[in-house]
């Protein structure tokens, strides 16, 4: 972005907010952003961290820039979900809906994130992500989970499967992963209509399916093979995919990386602080949340590289200031008699 002659240029930008929010414990608002920034002539106004966050323009291609090097297009899953960000006691805040949150068990205020998330089983590197807006930009999740797709198609993904909650496993979707001859991997609901030996079409949990793996026909999608998987609260699953050649051993490597992206999800919120942004306007909440996602990949390549924890990474940054606290305590008590 240019800048008029005769006008300062900003004294923060994209970086310096990011390292706030790796750096910060707790309290991530812009104002406590500009509070810590380092003293000298270029230290930040107190609301240049808001306007910083105002005047970018929001594009998840930044997250990618980043992302790309430290991904294997041809190995590895691409995994889709989406996410809550709290927002409960939220006052005009953009962006703000209701939806349900699987941690409060209950429709919430929030922001609804939608993560595309690449893992080999051991990194968790984000790819792409949307804001579910639809009130303003008419989109629905299954729309920016299919523009998800598309783009990591043309970016040259070729992963070994690609994986997805029930919720986005409509006949569109699984059409749509399927022409671009990739493995896909969901969870159908139980009363999801299918076809055994051409017997007619019935609920899958009406139909005998082995926990190795069942053939039947999924109407609008042809042939897939259907596992019964017995969950540890007793609870049935039925996993689903259109290689008919899986079976029970690699569909559970692959369930087992599925989960990959709720430990995403819980890193991105408590360790950056994607859900705590106080700023009102879309374009700010919008520029907070591709930051955090950029400062978690900084977190998550650290923790690839030396093997420390998100949050003993954290932790660690505070260290240095507890310890030079503790050699010259500033809250004593005045000497008694």
């Amino acid at each position: 972005m240019g800048y008029h002659g005769g006008m300062n240029p900003p004294k923060c930008n994209e970086l310096d907010y990011i390292q706030f929010l790796i750096a910060t414990q707790k309290a991530y608002s812009c104002t406590e952003a500009a509070r810590v920034q380092p003293d000298g002539d270029k230290q930040p106004a107190h609301d240049a961290m808001t306007r910083l966050l105002h005047r970018l323009e929001p594009d998840p291609e930044a997250l990618w820039v980043e992302a790309q090097p430290y991904v294997a297009r041809e190995q590895g899953m691409l995994i889709l979900d989406d996410s809550t960000l709290d927002k409960m006691h939220a006052r005009k805040i953009a962006l703000v809906t209701c939806h349900w949150s699987g941690r409060h068990r209950c429709v919430v205020q929030g922001i609804n994130l939608i993560t595309l998330l690449w893992t080999e089983g051991e990194s968790h590197i984000p790819c792409d992500y949307r804001v579910y807006a639809k009130d303003s930009d008419g989109h629905t999740k299954n729309d920016h989970f299919r523009q998800m797709l598309a783009v990591a198609h043309e970016r040259g993904f070729r992963p070994e499967c690609v994986a997805f909650d029930s919720w986005y496993a409509s006949t569109d979707n699984l059409k749509a992963i399927t022409g671009y001859g990739w493995r896909w991997l969901t969870q159908l609901k139980s009363n999801r209509l299918v076809n055994l030996n051409r017997t007619g079409n019935r609920p899958v949990n009406e139909v005998a399916i082995d926990e190795r793996g069942t053939i039947v026909h999924l109407k609008g999608c042809g042939m897939i093979k259907v596992f019964r998987v017995v969950a540890t609260d007793g609870d049935i699953e039925y996993w689903a995919t259109n290689d008919l050649a899986m079976d029970e051993l690699t569909r559970l490597k692959y369930a087992e990386q599925v989960w990959m992206i709720e430990n995403y999800h819980r890193g991105i919120k408590q360790f950056c602080g994607i859900d705590r942004a106080q700023v009102r306007s879309a374009r700010a909440q919008r520029n907070h949340l591709l930051l955090a996602l950029r400062a978690f990949l900084r977190l998550e390549l650290h923790r690839l590289l030396t093997g420390i924890s998100w949050f003993e990474a954290k932790t660690d940054i505070i260290r240095e200031a507890v310890r030079a606290y503790l050699a010259h305590p500033r809250y004593t008590l005045g000497a008694t008699a």
